[in-house]
């Protein structure tokens, strides 16, 4: 994958997460400690990010570095997807459940067990 693909390709993960979130690009920079004109060019793979700027983004957008770098997940965001269930009451806990379930038979999932 060359550089230039992989700067898009990051710079679109932090777009959609930044969107998910619905901070603004100035509300995402401040978080994150980043001029806001930086972090426009780096949504758009126009710049590069250093490691303590990935870092800082990520926190800043409660995902891990892996899904910012390569798109995947692991435990830091399955964490951030657990802290946020706690604020759910058991009747809401339960609709998201039967959601879940929903959305993993429409992906093809055959034997889903929550």
């Amino acid at each position: 994958m060359s550089k230039e693909i992989l700067s898009k390709d990051i710079g679109h993960r932090i777009m959609l997460r930044r969107k998910q979130l619905g901070y603004t690009q100035e509300q995402a920079s401040e978080k994150s400690g980043l001029s806001h004109q930086f972090f426009s060019t780096v949504e758009t793979g126009r710049k590069n990010l250093r490691a303590e700027s990935i870092i800082k983004v990520a926190k800043a957008l409660e995902v891990s570095t892996d899904y910012l770098l390569m798109g995947t997940t692991n435990q830091v965001d399955i964490d951030n997807i657990s802290k946020s269930l706690l604020k759910l009451s058991g009747t809401e806990l339960h609709c998201l459940e039967e959601i879940i379930k929903n959305y993993f038979i429409a992906l093809g999932y055959d034997d889903i067990e929550i």
